[in-house]
Parts: C-alpha cells; sequence; structure tokens
C-alpha cells in the first residue's frame, strides 16, 4: 500500500493474507487508499504479533548483529510485540497470536475491562418453571405423606394395591416431566439474574403455557444423548435461494431469494394438495397475499413480495406470527405470518443489509448491513433506536443475548464486537478470526458466545474475560450457522462442507472453570458427531424448545 501510495503501481505484492489481498486488490491510486476504511486502518494502526522471550532475544540479535536498518524501521512503525514467558505455543493454538488492533495498542484492553452482566432476565419462564417444580414437588411430598397414612389405616388388600398403583401411575408422571426439567433447568438456573435494560412485551398467558408445556417435554441432551436432527432440503433453487430460516418450534420453514421474494413453507401442510386460498378472490391474490403453487410435488407457500432486491436474511418472532426480512434495497420489512400481509418497511440504512435478528422476547430487532453499522429496531418505531458503529467493515451478522441487554456482530474486518444496548457502546472486542465472521450464537446461561467464519473455524469466548475459551476445527469452508442446544451442553454447527456438527461444550467449559489454562489443543471442545449430508450445503439450524434439531439448506441441481 506504501508503493501504492508512492506512485509505484505496477510493483508484484506477495500473497501472505490472500483474503486482505482480495479485498484490496481495487487499490490502484493514492485516491483509492483515503476512500477505503480498511486500507486507512491498515496503514494507520499496529500489528500486534506475539512472541515467546527466547524467539524475541533471537530476533534483538538478529537485528543488531546485521544492522537491518529497513527491517528495524519497518518494525518500529508497523509492529507491536507482545512478549509472553515460557515456551513457545502453536499458532494454531493461540487464537489472537497476529491481530490488527486500534490507533492505541492498548484499545482492546480498554474495551474489554469494562463489566459485563452477563446473567439471565429476573422472573424469566425459566425461573418461573423452577419455581412451579419446587411446589409441585411440595406438593408431591405432602401427598406421599398422606398417602403413607391412608395406608395404614386401610387393611384391605384391594385398597393397598390401588393406593400402590395410583402411586406408581404419580411416580412415573413426575420421572416424565419435571424430573428431566429439573436436570436441564438447573444448569441455567446458576446464571446470576440481571434487570432488563429496555422495556420488554408483556408475554400473553396462553403462549406463556405453550412454553412451559415446552419445557416440561424438553428432552435432555448431553454427550452421550445427542438429537436426532430434522433436515429440510430445498431442491432445484439454481442459486436463487440467499438465506433461509426456521421457527422456534420447527413448524414454519423461510426462505429469502435473489428475484426479491420471500416464501413461507407450513410444514404441517407438506405433502397436501394445493387448496386455493379463499383470501385470493376472483381478482386473483393481491401483494402479501397467500398464493398456492401447484408444482411437480403438489407443496403449498406462502409468497411475500414487497422488496425490489435479493433477500439475504429472514427471521421468525419467538412465537412465530411476525417474520423479518432484509434486503440489498437496504430496508427491512415486517410481515404477518397470520394476515399474510406486508405490516411495516423500515428504512434507515444506506446499504444492503445483510442480517437481522428478533430479540429472544419479541417486539425489538437488531439488523447488520454493508454500511459498517449495526442497528436496534422496535417494532412500533420506524426509525432505529440505536446505531452501533465501529466496524471497519460490513458488520455481516448479529446476535441478541439471551438477556436483551447486549448485541453480538461480526463483521469483514475479522473481529467480534459486543454492544450495550442502553448505551450503544462496545463493551467487548474478541479478536482471533483469520476470516470474515459469518454466524454466532449466545449459550442459553449467557455466558458464553460462538462464532464462525469464513475459514471452517469456530471459535466460543466467555464473555465476562473477553478471551477465546476455545478454537473448534473441523469445518473445511464456510460455518453458516451455529446454534447451542436448550441447556447449553451440545452446540451444533452447520457449513457450507454439506455438514452438521455437534461439539461438547458442557464437558469443556467444567474443565476449564476447574483448570485455569490457556487455550491449548487440549482443551478444544470434543466432536461428538459429523452428519453429512449428500451434497447440501447446512444453512440454518435451530434447536427448538423441546430440543430437537431442525436444519435447512439448499440443493442446486443446475449448478456443478
Amino acid at each position: 500500500m506504501d508503493l501504492v501510495a508512492e506512485g509505484h503501481m505496477q510493483e508484484d505484492h506477495e500473497v501472505m493474507h490472500s483474503r486482505d489481498l482480495q479485498k484490496l486488490e481495487g487499490v490502484l491510486s493514492p485516491s483509492h487508499l483515503e476512500e477505503m476504511e480498511l486500507a486507512r486502518s491498515f496503514r494507520k494502526n499496529k500489528f500486534k504479533i506475539k512472541l515467546c522471550e527466547y524467539s524475541y532475544e533471537l530476533l534483538l540479535q538478529y537485528l543488531q548483529k546485521t544492522q537491518a536498518l529497513v527491517v528495524l524501521g519497518v518494525i518500529n512503525e508497523h509492529i507491536t510485540f507482545e512478549v509472553s514467558p515460557g515456551q513457545p505455543s502453536l499458532i494454531s493454538d493461540d487464537a489472537d497470536v497476529v491481530a490488527l488492533i486500534g490507533t492505541s495498542k492498548d484499545l482492546a484492553k480498554q474495551i474489554n475491562q469494562k463489566e459485563v452482566h452477563w446473567g439471565l432476565l429476573e422472573d424469566s419462564v425459566e425461573e418461573r418453571m423452577e419455581k412451579a417444580l419446587a411446589e409441585s414437588d411440595k406438593i408431591e411430598a405432602e401427598s406421599k405423606d398422606a398417602d403413607a397414612e391412608d395406608n395404614k389405616k386401610r387393611n384391605a388388600e384391594g385398597g393397598k394395591q390401588g393406593a400402590s398403583l395410583k402411586k406408581a401411575k404419580k411416580d412415573k408422571l413426575v420421572g416424565a416431566t419435571g424430573k428431566s426439567v429439573r436436570t436441564e433447568t438447573s444448569m441455567v438456573s446458576v446464571a446470576p439474574r440481571v434487570k432488563p435494560e429496555l422495556t420488554l412485551p408483556a408475554t400473553p398467558v396462553e403462549v406463556e403455557q405453550s412454553i412451559l408445556e415446552d419445557l416440561r417435554n424438553r428432552a435432555q441432551l448431553n454427550s452421550v444423548a445427542l438429537p436426532s436432527v430434522s433436515f429440510y432440503t430445498f431442491l432445484n433453487t439454481h442459486n436463487g435461494l440467499n438465506c433461509s430460516s426456521i421457527s422456534h418450534d420447527g413448524s414454519l420453514v423461510v426462505g429469502g431469494f435473489s428475484d426479491s421474494s420471500v416464501k413461507v413453507w407450513d410444514m404441517s401442510k407438506m405433502g397436501q394438495p394445493a387448496k386455493i386460498s379463499r383470501s385470493q378472490g376472483e381478482n386473483g391474490p393481491s401483494q402479501g397475499e397467500r398464493i398456492s403453487t401447484l408444482d411437480e410435488g403438489k407443496r403449498t407457500y406462502t409468497l411475500f413480495q414487497g422488496h425490489s432486491g435479493p433477500v439475504y436474511s429472514a427471521a421468525f418472532s419467538p412465537f412465530g406470527d411476525f417474520l423479518l426480512s432484509s434486503s440489498s434495497d437496504s430496508t427491512i420489512r415486517l410481515w404477518s405470518t397470520k394476515l399474510n400481509a406486508n405490516l411495516v418497511c423500515y428504512k434507515g440504512h444506506n446499504y444492503p443489509v445483510w442480517d437481522v435478528q428478533f430479540s429472544p422476547v419479541g417486539h425489538y430487532f437488531a439488523s447488520a448491513s454493508h454500511d459498517r453499522t449495526a442497528r436496534i429496531w422496535s417494532m412500533d418505531k420506524i426509525q432505529p433506536l440505536r446505531i452501533m458503529a465501529g466496524h471497519l467493515s460490513d458488520v455481516d451478522c448479529v446476535q441478541w443475548h439471551v438477556n436483551c441487554n447486549y448485541i453480538a456482530t461480526g463483521s469483514s474486518d475479522k473481529t467480534v464486537r459486543l454492544w450495550d444496548v442502553q448505551t450503544g457502546e462496545c463493551i467487548r472486542m474478541f479478536i482471533g478470526h483469520r476470516s470474515m465472521v459469518l454466524s454466532l450464537a449466545m449459550s442459553p446461561d449467557g455466558r458464553y458466545m460462538a462464532s464462525g467464519d469464513e475459514d471452517g473455524t469456530i471459535m466460543i469466548w466467555d464473555l465476562s474475560t473477553g478471551r477465546c475459551v476455545s478454537p473448534l476445527l473441523g469445518h473445511s469452508s464456510c460455518v453458516w450457522t451455529l446454534a447451542f442446544s436448550c441447556e447449553g451442553a451440545l452446540l451444533a454447527s452447520g457449513s457450507a462442507d454439506c455438514t452438521v456438527k455437534l461439539w461438547d461444550v458442557a464437558s469443556s467449559t467444567k474443565t476449564l472453570k476447574t483448570e485455569d489454562t490457556k487455550g491449548s489443543s487440549a482443551n478444544r471442545l470434543r466432536l461428538l458427531k459429523a452428519l453429512p449430508t449428500k451434497s447440501t450445503p447446512v444453512y440454518s439450524l435451530r434447536f427448538s424448545r423441546r430440543n430437537l434439531l431442525f436444519a435447512s439448506g439448499a440443493l442446486s441441481l443446475s449448478s456443478s
């Protein structure tokens, strides 16, 4: 870049960081350097390189003996060394061995010293479930005492048999519902409780009852009990499918397409013959209405039209009654899955919107854009509530924290940032990825975050310290989607290498808590299972509230 700035445009640059050079290949004149934010950041900031004491001493000896003034000048101007005691470590074991830092070498350290309240919300549904189970246990104990007294009074054999049969049925019922839920919710219940910074919407009673029912019937997953995967494949998309998403209960699947359309499939109606919707009438379907499409498989879907460019992201609300979509037309649209109509068009971003995600409680949502910002919105306001600016390149993905007080963003500048939704400031900067960050997921207790990048690397971060807990190496291509199981014991990852991989999170994090050691190969999360598809890249993953794993991908038979 210095050669370009001096007007030497014919020089060849040896490829060291191929992805960075691909982005900079358009820099052909000094004016380009001034216009490109990424180029300016490379020239103004320094690289931090970690070295052990032995390597650092060898470098100093070499510079003194050879009097390499040019090398010394490059080092002083562009590099900051962080010397660590002890034996040298492998680059693969140290995530941030080489990283671009801000205008100050301590910028990331200063940001990561800020306080983060990573716990769960007070009076959450899980907490109410714990209380309900405690009350049921109390009632159960009282009823057992009463049954014991009744058994003593009854001398008839038939009475004893009836009481024992009743008791057996009751024990079976409690074992099938209460005990299994207690084991898994207790893992989440150890997390501290925090107060919400946003005004949260009230949860309808019927929705709360539905959630509690799902919690009672939730399957407990661990390294021994792995989930089954329900995989939905889009056939013959001809490279037109850009994104897909699955509702929280797995009943709806949405796809965003390059022709600016959004299509929703109801899984309960798959395979049934299509019927003409009554709302269509004699005049034909209007914009946003249900359109029943008869194809070779006689599949019915709901068509939403309104965007004027390719749709890059779609997300269901927690209860499935609303749908968000974002597009290259720089807008976000809110759709009603019950009315089958477009409700609001949100305008604020200046460039394509790559990702949009509902908050865990609904009502609020976050967006990520090519304009290098993330924004927080409310369904009832057409202007954003907060604008998060700070990334040096595109913000490619966004994810809410479970307590709704923070959002995480992944960027093409290879960093992940955590933002406070109340103040809009960055409170964590996670450095370690070597390529653009494409996917994020939060653990159910809110302490850990997983991020996946373009090279296939997954990293687990501790939000309280800002450190990488464990790098996960196993995918050979882009990691497009990540999902934690409901109790946080498993992490599922989906990739363009046509596999879903399941990782053991619980045992690895327990080991790290007892042994306060640096991330090394011994501390990496264990790969439990790799689930290959035939030739279908995995677009999205979703654990339902009952801990069933849903996945979706696209198979374009027209492409190679």
